[in-house]
């Protein structure tokens, strides 16, 4: 393959990447989008991982607010239950940088991670902490299912971290 088509093939990928990213960044800032898949004998539809925090039977256990670390992050976190699940739900509120190359959602056993850590990462010790789920998007509400085997007693902190680069982008304290 000459130089000709390697940077044509080059180029083409990094327009491919940027009109993903963006059809990304069109859907992470709109409602939720119900997708029809015609299978013949059946239909399917997507479903939200779990109901918004604001439904009457949910019951809030624990909460806090966010404190910057590596970016700022803001906005407030609570840790809901319903019918005997947990959910870690990100309020309105909610935002952070969209510097990250693979956020994440954490629960973690310091109710100081920011404090705890170094900067100017805040880098986290494997074993303190459980990921959640990636980061559904940069800002607004969003809901977290927490697994059943998790200890919510054993884990005093929410936060935002950077898997790649070992970075706490920011932490919320939880409590009751």
């Amino acid at each position: 393959m000459n130089l000709r088509n390697l940077f044509i093939l080059g180029l083409s990928s990094l327009v491919i990447v940027g009109c993903v990213r963006e059809v990304s960044n069109n859907q992470t800032n709109q409602s939720p989008i119900a997708v029809n898949a015609s299978i013949p004998g059946s239909s399917t539809q997507a479903q939200p991982i779990a109901q918004s925090a604001q439904s009457p039977d949910s019951t809030a256990m624990k909460s806090g607010t966010f404190v910057s670390g590596e970016h700022t992050t803001q906005g407030k976190v609570r840790i809901t239950t319903k019918n005997g699940k947990s959910f870690l739900e990100l309020e309105k509120s909610f935002k952070t940088s969209e510097s990250g190359p693979d956020l994440v959602v954490i629960l973690h056993r310091s109710g100081n991670v920011i404090n705890s850590t170094k900067p100017p990462s805040y880098p986290l010790k494997k074993g303190d902490y459980v990921v959640l789920a990636p980061l559904q998007k940069y800002s607004g509400a969003q809901t977290y299912s927490i697994p059943q085997n998790i200890k919510l007693g054993d884990y005093k902190s929410a936060a935002i971290w950077c898997r790649k680069f070992n970075a706490t982008f920011g932490a919320a304290n939880l409590s009751s």
